[in-house]
């Protein structure tokens, strides 16, 4: 129940970000050792990199060290990727022996890393971390074929996007040389409740997920066409769920409109929003409703297919 409504929900893909409570780093005894297995490279200096971020953190009551040097320890496997000591550790990122030694011990308990020779290697559970990464650039991938034959019959912007804790990311898209330069590209990060994508989706989440959602995120108006009520927000989102899609005109920017319909999987499950966006003063609503909405639908369902 939300702001005295109570709507249908379908689940969507949310990524939520718990903050970590503060914790001291016990001490452990010495670790047992693992089955042995290669490491994977990586972007060199981000030890270094990640130590820097934990200077400047100095002070922050929820910045959690002991989190930061454990990433730091796991960035030196993949600059160098290959064995690595507790002294390589150290020197590579400056931190003392004994807190490598912990970290260490930790990952190779929750089987991160293992004892290999005289030192460590990485073992396969590390895929896991960057598996959401990996199928979001899948997903990319898979769609923009999708999204250039959209364009290419739309003659407007398309785009592909999922919620990435609050935000709304964008993940692919097909820009032609008429819409508006917000600059947008995949990567780029916009608040969920002011653009068409963003509301498919947040009309997709548990009831319980979106009351969290809106306690967490006021609604700053961007423009003066902005929702900026809860309130109106929820019976907008009542709607798109009746409706099957969202149209925003003139809330994230003045002079542009967006059309978005969800990307379901063969379970019907919400996995991703797709939208045509538009110059306000060259496509009237009624025109968004009747020429682009049906090959967005179409497109949407394509897309389904081949995401699923």
């Amino acid at each position: 129940m939300i702001g005295g409504m109570r709507l249908p929900w379908r689940p969507a893909r949310f990524v939520q970000h718990a903050r970590p409570a503060m914790t001291e780093s016990p001490k452990v005894p010495r670790a047992r050792r693992p089955a042995a297995a290669a490491s994977a490279p990586s972007e060199r200096g981000l030890a270094r990199e990640i130590m820097r971020q934990i200077d400047s953190a100095q002070g922050d009551p929820d910045f959690m060290t002991s989190l930061a040097r454990g990433m730091a320890v796991l960035s030196v496997f993949a600059q160098h990727g290959r064995e690595v000591t507790m002294s390589q550790i150290s020197a590579d990122t400056g931190i003392p022996r004994a807190a490598v030694r912990r970290a260490l011990y930790t990952l190779a308990k929750l089987g991160y890393v293992g004892e290999h020779g005289r030192g460590y290697v990485l073992l396969p559970r590390v895929l896991g971390i960057g598996g959401a990464y990996v199928a979001s650039a899948s997903m990319a991938v898979a769609a923009q074929p999708v999204l250039d034959a959209l364009r290419d019959a739309v003659h407007e912007s398309c785009s592909l996007g999922v919620l990435d804790g609050d935000d709304l990311l964008y993940i692919a898209r097909a820009e032609t040389v008429r819409i508006m330069s917000i600059g947008l590209r995949s990567g780029s990060r916009l608040p969920a409740y002011c653009t068409s994508m963003g509301r498919v989706l947040l009309a997709a989440l548990p009831e319980d997920t979106l009351e969290g959602y809106l306690e967490r995120n006021p609604l700053r108006p961007r423009t003066e066409r902005t929702v900026t009520s809860a309130t109106d927000l929820l019976e907008l989102l009542a709607k798109v769920r009746r409706d099957d899609m969202s149209l925003t005109d003139q809330e994230l920017e003045i002079g542009l409109r967006s059309i978005a319909v969800p990307v379901r999987n063969r379970t019907g499950e919400t996995v991703a929003a797709l939208n045509i966006g538009t110059q306000a003063g060259r496509i009237s609503l009624q025109t968004m409703h009747t020429q682009l909405l049906p090959p967005l639908r179409e497109a949407a369902l394509r897309l389904g297919a081949v995401l699923s």
